[in-house]
């Protein structure tokens, strides 16, 4: 058997939105599990019409490349605010602080992350109230 692996992001990954309260707004699918990745992660996210994320993250070491699907929607980096849309894909560094926003159509997009860190929760570094008007 090659060395390789397929899993559908639907079918195949617990969407993890909902254990935190945060269906039917937002659909996180973490795919890194699925696929046996060793070296990167990956998921899959879709956020509903005007839904800003409630929290801003960043990591210790792993950098992450978002590729919008559809949609589209604001992304806060650090201090800056940068837009999104079809097929945009935003390379974001470890270190920087990160948030979203969908806009008026929601988003979907994937999150690519390298180096694979294990679970989210080692290398993520949560930031509470990271976005607030």
């Amino acid at each position: 058997m090659g060395d390789w692996t397929r899993a559908n992001l639907k079918d195949d990954v617990e969407d993890m939105a909902p254990r935190f309260g945060y269906a039917p707004n937002m659909e996180a699918r973490f795919a890194t599990g699925a696929l046996g990745l060793e070296s990167s992660a990956v998921s899959y996210q879709r956020v509903a019409p005007g839904f800003r994320i409630p929290f801003g993250h960043r990591h210790e070491e792993q950098e992450e490349l978002y590729v919008f699907l559809s949609g589209g929607g604001r992304l806060r980096l650090d201090d800056e605010v940068v837009e999104g849309g079809r097929l945009d894909a935003v390379r974001i560094g470890a270190q920087v602080v990160r948030g979203f926003e969908a806009g008026p159509e929601g988003a979907a997009l994937l999150a690519i992350g390298a180096p694979n860190r294990g679970a989210a929760s080692v290398d993520a570094v949560p930031v509470p109230d990271f976005w607030t008007d």
